[in-house]
């Protein structure tokens, strides 16, 4: 087997496998590849569009003509509603709109062809089919009637009759013969008559589903709900389908060359193109289109008992997915700055007050302890301790630190003595005769013998004079001096 045959098989299978997955009876239409016919050796265009003079089309334009004069009611509908012979002409009528849109678009290649030879720009200036037709009729051979022709103006834009007006002065176009000119206007009045009974189909339909489903047609449209259940074959089976079969209704799936067939948008159908869910953006539509699916699938249950006829249902259903749509669309909510929570301690009892204040200072952090604290940038610290490694002094005691005086010692600070303490040290700490360096005992060097210049030689205390001024230090200068009460006495008055 070649590499060819190989690739054709692979082809089959894929096709196979794909015709299984969507089933002839799931409502998939298989459209074939769009063919370009050429309709210019087309004499009439009764010998292409047929639609217009067939007896089916009469039939179901005559029966709607009646049911239009004779109005029903709601309570006239009993039993399944499939018997009921106006829905199955309801039926009729919707198939009858895509079979008119088909025709439409034969029609407007039929006069774009025919028309081409007059003015050849036109197809590209005016890009809708229907307004297409309308230009041609309006327009013929004397395309002069562009410029102040209301009619025109009715159809199209005056930005495009602008731009119609000069592209037809330079155009390179023949003039039209008049047996021509008459099979144009022949095609035109076909295609706007075709398109007249198309929306006089769809008023009867979206007057009559009313009755028939008022909750279908609430929410999807009196259309597409139509649409829905013909394809369905009725509402009994609409109602016994779950909501991702109701979905798939009216999918389309296009066979490209023979080799495979894609579908043009997977899993849509009717639900998904209907205006309730073209309204979104694209990136939600699937989603929309599952939600409304859903709800189509319980107003159908509804309507097929016969309950809620006057579409308190539908309308609920409708808010409801209305309401969510607009859930979806508004913007994130504005992230805002939370202070942080309160924490789990209760606030202490602050104490204040001369005491409180004096404790306070007394367990702060001392100079020296700031000093021992602070580090010198780039330069290696010694240990303080062999046995505590990376443990320093910082600048305490260090040259070159910035400071012209050492560290002061805090008064505040001091470890707290009694006064009888600090009177007993300071007794010890005088000393007589001069200094020693033993505690309570005079200098070696100190002697009785002094030499006056009055006398000479004299003998004196050494420690007299010494002990005088410690005395009166003591009595006024000491750190545990007081005030003393000084008793003046009464002078006689003279």
């Amino acid at each position: 087997m070649s590499l060819a045959d190989e690739l054709l098989a692979d082809l089959e299978e894929a096709g196979e496998e794909e015709d299984e997955l969507y089933p002839a009876d799931g409502g998939l239409e298989d459209i074939p590849e769009e063919m370009e016919l050429d309709y210019s050796a087309t004499e009439s265009v009764t010998s292409i569009a047929k639609l217009r003079h067939s007896k089916p089309f009469a039939e179901i334009m005559d029966k709607i003509g009646h049911y239009v004069g004779n109005q029903r009611k709601n309570s006239e509908v009993s039993g399944p509603v499939e018997a009921d012979p106006e829905y199955r002409l309801i039926v009729a009528a919707n198939n009858l709109t895509v079979e008119i849109d088909n025709e439409l678009n034969i029609i407007h290649k039929f006069v774009r062809d025919k028309y081409s030879k007059r003015f050849p720009e036109l197809e590209s200036l005016v890009p809708n089919a229907l307004d297409y037709i309308r230009a041609v009729k309006e327009l013929g051979n004397s395309l002069e009637k562009c410029k102040n022709n209301e009619t025109l103006q009715q159809i199209l834009t005056n930005a495009t009759i602008m731009v119609v007006s000069v592209t037809a002065s330079t155009t390179q176009g023949t003039m039209l013969g008049d047996d021509e000119l008459q099979r144009l206007e022949e095609a035109c009045d076909m295609a706007l008559e075709l398109n007249q009974s198309k929306h006089r189909i769809y008023e009867y339909v979206e007057s009559r589903m009313s009755f028939i489903a008022p909750n279908l047609s609430i929410i999807v449209g009196a259309s597409t709900a139509a649409k829905i259940m013909g394809v369905a074959g009725g509402l009994t089976n609409l109602s016994k389908m779950p909501a991702c079969n109701l979905m798939l209704l009216g999918a389309q799936r296009r066979t490209l060359s023979g080799f495979s067939s894609t579908s043009l948008l997977p899993h849509t159908g009717y639900i998904y193109h209907c205006d309730v869910v073209q309204s979104l953006p694209p990136d939600l539509r699937r989603k929309a289109a599952r939600l409304v699916a859903a709800k189509c699938t319980l107003s159908a249950r509804v309507d097929s008992f016969h309950e809620s006829v006057d579409g308190k249902v539908g309308y609920d259903l409708k808010e409801e997915i209305e309401r969510k749509f607009d859930k979806w669309q508004e913007p994130p909510p504005v992230k805002q700055v939370k202070p942080l929570p309160a924490p789990l301690d209760g606030q202490r009892k602050k104490r204040g007050g001369r005491r409180y204040r004096k404790m306070k200072e007394r367990l702060g952090l001392t100079e020296i302890r700031k000093h021992a604290n602070r580090m010198t940038f780039a330069e290696i610290e010694d240990d303080a301790y062999q046995e505590d490694l990376g443990f320093s002094l910082g600048q305490l005691g260090k040259s070159g630190s910035g400071r012209v005086r050492q560290a002061q010692v805090n008064d505040s600070t001091k470890a707290r003595i009694s006064k009888s303490l600090q009177r007993t040290l300071q007794k010890q700490s005088m000393t007589y005769g001069g200094k020693s360096t033993v505690r309570d005992r005079s200098s070696g060097t100190s002697s009785s013998v002094a030499f006056t210049p009055l006398q000479g030689l004299e003998i004196v205390n050494p420690q007299a004079a010494e002990k005088k001024v410690a005395e009166a230090n003591q009595k006024y200068f000491s750190n545990m001096a007081e005030f003393l009460k000084v008793k003046r006495e009464k002078e006689d008055k003279m």
